[in-house]
Formats: C-alpha cells, sequence, structure tokens
C-alpha cells in the first residue's frame, strides 16, 4: 500500500504511516483501532515524483495569516504552537498558532503529507515526520519553516514519532529499518544510529523524560499485537518497565515539564481519553472523559495546561485545558482537521 498518496485525514493517517508497505515483514504494525466519526479515511493513488522522498516546501514570506478569536496570553507559560493541518488543501501541513491574537501561520507546503514534532529545546528547530513516494521519513527544518532536510535519507524505510533529548544534542525515533518497529536514537545531523529497543514486537513512539535519564514509549510486547501500553527505559535502552497494564490501547506519551507525570491518550471502550499516570506507574486519573475522541497531549512549558486534539466539535480541533482536566477551550476553530499540537518553548537564557 502506497503512503505518500493518502489524503490529509484523522490523527489514524500519521499513526498508521509505519503500516505494512513490506508485505516481508513478519511483525505487525502498530495501527489505531478506532476511526471517530464523522470522518473517514479516504485513499488517493501516489503522486508521481521522481524523488524517493519530498521535503516540504517553505512558503515565500510573507505569510497569510489566519485570524482567530484571541485566548488570554500568555499560555501555560508559552504563547506559541505549532499543529498540523489540511485546512489549505487535501495534505496536511504544518502552522504556527500565536495565542496572543490567534493568528495562524502556514510554515510549510506541499503534495504529500507533513506531521509536525516537537520543537527543540532552545526552540529554534522542529522536528517533523513527512512522507516520500511510498515510505515515511524524519525530518529536522528551522522554527520558522525553512531548511527543511530528511534526517533519515533511507527511503526504503519507514521512520518517524522523532524526540529531542533534553540538551538538544540527540534524536529518538522510530525506524522499521530491521524489520520491526524499534526505537533508535541519532545525533542531530542524522549520523550515529543506535538501536535502544530490540524485541519482536512493536516499540514505537518514543518521549525523553526532562533528565534525560529515561524514555517512555508505547509497546505491545506483553499483549496481543497491535494491544499496545506504556512502558519507560532508560536512555539506553535498559530498564525497561511497564507503566500500564490493561486491555486498552496506548499512544502519545508525553512527560510533564517537571517529569512527575507522564500524559498519554488510551482507547478504552471504543473512544480515547487523555490521561496522566505518575512517572512510576502510580496516580492514574482521566482528564478528559469525554464520549468523544481526545489524543496527541502536548504539556505547556510550565505545566499548567495540557493541548490536546479533539473532535468533540464534529471536525478534529486544538484544544488546550488545565493539568488537572479542567476548562477545556478551542483554539483552533476551523472547519478542517487540525492536529498534534506542540508547545514552543520558553527561553530562560537572556542571551
Amino acid at each position: 500500500m502506497s503512503l505518500i498518496g493518502k489524503r490529509t485525514i484523522p490523527f489514524i493517517a500519521f499513526l498508521l504511516f509505519l503500516v505494512a508497505c513490506n508485505a516481508a515483514s513478519p511483525t505487525a504494525i502498530p495501527s489505531e483501532q478506532i476511526v471517530a466519526p464523522p470522518i473517514e479515511p479516504t485513499l488517493l493513488q501516489p503522486t508521481v515524483t521522481s524523488l524517493p522522498t519530498q521535503v516540504p516546501t517553505t512558503v515565500p514570506a510573507p505569510t497569510e495569516t489566519q485570524t482567530l478569536s484571541p485566548t488570554s496570553p500568555p499560555l501555560g507559560g508559552s504563547g506559541v504552537l505549532v499543529f498540523g493541518s489540511n485546512r489549505d488543501g487535501d495534505f496536511m501541513n504544518i502552522y504556527l498558532l500565536t495565542t496572543s491574537d490567534g493568528s495562524v501561520t502556514r510554515l510549510t507546503m506541499g503534495d504529500s503529507n507533513t506531521f509536525p514534532g516537537p520543537f527543540s529545546p532552545d526552540g529554534k528547530q522542529l522536528l517533523f515526520t513527512g512522507f516520500g513516494l511510498t515510505k515515511s521519513f524524519v525530518g529536522l527544518m528551522n522554527a520558522n519553516g525553512t531548511d527543511p532536510v530528511d534526517l533519515s535519507d533511507r527511503p526504503t524505510v519507514d521512520e518517524g514519532f522523532p524526540t529531542w533529548s533534553p540538551d538538544g544534542q540527540q534524536i529518538a525515533f522510530t525506524s522499521r529499518m530491521d524489520g520491526n518497529n524499534e526505537i533508535y536514537t541519532m545525533d542531530v545531523d542524522g549520523t550515529n544510529i543506535k538501536r535502544i529497543t530490540n524485541n519482536p514486537a512493536d516499540d514505537f513512539a518514543p518521549a525523553w523524560s526532562p533528565d534525560g535519564s529515561q524514555i517512555a514509549f508505547v509497546s505491545d510486547r506483553d499483549n496481543p499485537t497491535g494491544v499496545n501500553n506504556l512502558y519507560v527505559m532508560k536512555g539506553d535502552g535498559s530498564g525497561v518497565v511497564r507503566l500500564t497494564n490493561r486491555n486498552e490501547i496506548d499512544y502519545g506519551p508525553a512527560w510533564s515539564p517537571d517529569g512527575k507525570q507522564i500524559a498519554f491518550r488510551a482507547d478504552i471502550e471504543g473512544n480515547g481519553d487523555i490521561f496522566v499516570i505518575n512517572a512510576n506507574g502510580s496516580g492514574r486519573v482521566n482528564l478528559t472523559n469525554d464520549p468523544a475522541s481526545d489524543w496527541a497531549p502536548a504539556w505547556s512549558p510550565d505545566g499548567t495546561l495540557i493541548a490536546f486534539q479533539t473532535n468533540r466539535d464534529g471536525n478534529w480541533e486544538i484544544y488546550v485545558m488545565h493539568s488537572d482536566g479542567s476548562e477545556p477551550t478551542n483554539l483552533t476553530h476551523n472547519p478542517a482537521d487540525d492536529q498534534m499540537p506542540n508547545w514552543k518553548p520558553v527561553l530562560t537564557s537572556t542571551n
């Protein structure tokens, strides 16, 4: 199945980016089990291109902005979020939301999907997952969308789910280069690749702890194929500890800035909710408890808020709520699908 031709669809499109393009792979691919109505996946034929991968094109400056209803600044110690949206066409592109005035600035454009990852710790760069003719790749660009590069440079391998180490020197990501989904690290220039998980099941979606000592991830290693739970391990892949042990499907771990909690999404009874759990697996709390699907949690820099995507208004929107789940508020208000928020860090240095 070709991936590059997928129309931008709900968040399932991203979590299915590791779908088994290589039929010889013996390992089942992690995939979303729930597609929340009223949105249904739609497939297109592959886009014709002479390149094995397509790095998104920078949007020429000045970029047209779309003004939304202003929110009270600053939100959560930062007034800037990045998110993905198909509001300007069939494909997912990356946008920047400034909460002080509600303006939205488009950072990328292209004829394939581009999903945003997190900002670098210094806020100067942005990771993303891009799509080539048949495979996905880990990309890096400047925070304003300029100079996008393909860090994977492996046109026959699916890769994605990138995350930064706290010191900004390494990137953890998911790759199928060894036949199934495993977690790897690499330097920020794409070199010095190290495999840190080694399991016949699927390990993916890494998230580095704020102190750099641990990486949270999801895996179906102790469950039936595709039933993923939450785990943590040391930065070198040792000392794996299982944090959830339920008949549910967990995705998207995100550490609180103080490293004491992990937010994640759990599908339990046909929809996803945002939960938080202590770093040792205790104190589990459902923050959203909503009949709609709530996915992709992201902590604000000061830890007081959590941004997430939800289809409770009929399409995917970016919401923000207090870290206790109270006062969920729609930030995007757009008929298109807005997904996968990440906050821009607040720099503490005066330099």
